[in-house]
């Protein structure tokens, strides 16, 4: 990745910007993180307790599947006590692709009460003996033990929500953009101290969180349950790759690529009066560019290593807005919106384990393709343009499963296929 002087998103004056998107690159060397990766064979929170191999069959033709990506969600501030661990699965049968069920996503998660309390503790007690006895405490300050001084208002959020003043993100990326470290591992550890500073730094606690899980109903869901099979029942995996991590770092748009949408097929020629049949030209010219798509191509050519774009809570990059998912989330999208749950025919589906909203995640961008089947031979791969995964906002537990114990959610997959006939 290009290096800068300052990777401050105030230097957009100087031709670049970083978001607050974390971008994740294939690597066959070895990372810090021995948990993060793209292809291979999951492993499971507990290895005692896998999920039901009813999660691992592919719901078009119910044959097993195989995994494109594993990733430690652990997000010790937002959800503490809790152990996260997400899994995108894909079904490598071609009378499969391009159809709904083919890409499934789990969520596994472990959650322990008392390690919830004794975080909370030690982040009450960090927070009085670092704010004056006289002082006010908020909300928030009470809620994410943080004080509401000139230091904490300082540090960054998440640039498409609300400005506060007040929170504080829980892991040490959760800075101003000019002082982001690079990011070179994404090892999850248990907290060992009340200090953000020390707090570990996994793939999902490098994002910067600003919103707080919303409260939700109670869902009856229910998932048939047998044996996971093993492992030389499961077809051929795709190469196995560590991730490693980055903020995603954006050049000045190129002027001519501001103008490609309104390219005038008139300049240069006979006008349309003269020309009879240049006003249709232009017309079924233009009605073939894709703006979103444009955007999406132009957008991962500035970092096309890129496998995965994460930002919990953040919104997708989507690849068209005139497929099903697009049209769903296509209206929470817009510069400055979130893709989130509505109680429209619009967004993600609601958690079908507890009815909380979903947010999104994270998605997976082409050159994942590229990898994974770096070494199938022909001509015929997957089909894919992103993968979008949303997930429960609340990060709930699997129905039936008690304190301490593993559980597997299903979560919302939205596939975005390449447009048959290369009409892009």
């Amino acid at each position: 990745m290009t290096s800068f002087d300052s990777d401050s998103s105030e230097g957009e004056d100087r031709g670049f910007e970083v978001t607050n998107v974390l971008l994740g690159y294939a690597s066959k060397e070895p990372t810090d993180d021995n948990v993060s990766q793209l292809g291979g064979h999951p492993t499971w929170l507990d290895p005692t307790v896998p999920p039901s191999g009813t999660l691992a069959k592919c719901k078009v033709c119910n044959d097993l599947m195989v995994l494109l990506l594993q990733l430690n969600g652990d997000m010790p501030d937002h959800f503490p006590g809790h152990e996260r661990r997400l899994y995108l699965f894909n079904c490598k049968r071609r009378t499969c692709r391009r159809k709904e069920g083919s890409v499934r996503a789990l969520r596994g998660v472990k959650q322990t009460r008392s390690e919830q309390k004794d975080h909370q503790a030690r982040k009450d007690k960090y927070s009085t003996a670092a704010s004056p006895p006289s002082a006010q405490r908020g909300i928030g300050d009470s809620l994410f033990g943080t004080t509401s001084n000139s230091t904490a208002s300082n540090n960054s959020a998440n640039p498409l929500s609300a400005p506060t003043t007040s929170s504080v993100d829980s892991n040490p990326f959760s800075k101003p953009h000019n002082s982001l470290p690079p990011v070179s591992s994404l090892a999850a550890k248990p907290p060992q101290r009340p200090s953000t500073e020390d707090l570990p730094a996994t793939f999902a606690s490098k994002a910067k969180i600003s919103a707080s899980p919303p409260s939700a109903s109670p869902v009856q869901s229910s998932v048939a349950q047998e044996p996971w099979p093993s492992r030389d029942a499961f077809p051929p995996a795709y190469p196995s790759y560590n991730l490693d991590a980055d903020y995603e770092t954006l050049d000045a748009l190129p002027e001519t690529s501001r103008r490609t949408s309104t390219l005038d097929l008139d300049e240069g020629g006979v006008s349309s009066a003269e020309g009879g049949g240049d006003k249709e030209d232009k017309d079924a010219f233009e009605s073939t560019i894709d703006k979103t798509f444009q955007r999406f191509a132009d957008r991962l050519a500035q970092n096309p290593l890129q496998v995965l774009r994460y930002e919990f809570r953040g919104t997708p990059l989507l690849y068209s807005r005139s497929d099903a998912v697009g049209t769903k989330l296509a209206p929470y999208s817009a510069e400055g919106g979130k893709v989130t749950t509505t109680r429209g025919p619009s967004g993600m589906p609601r958690c079908t384990n507890c009815g909380a909203e979903r947010v999104f995640e994270l998605q997976l961008t082409p050159q994942a393709i590229a990898e994974v089947e770096v070494e199938e031979m022909g001509l015929e791969g997957m089909e894919w343009g992103t993968i979008i995964v949303g997930v429960c906002g609340r990060d709930c537990q699997a129905s039936g499963v008690v304190d301490g114990e593993v559980g597997y959610v299903e979560e919302w997959v939205g596939v975005q296929w390449e447009e048959v006939g290369g009409k892009r």
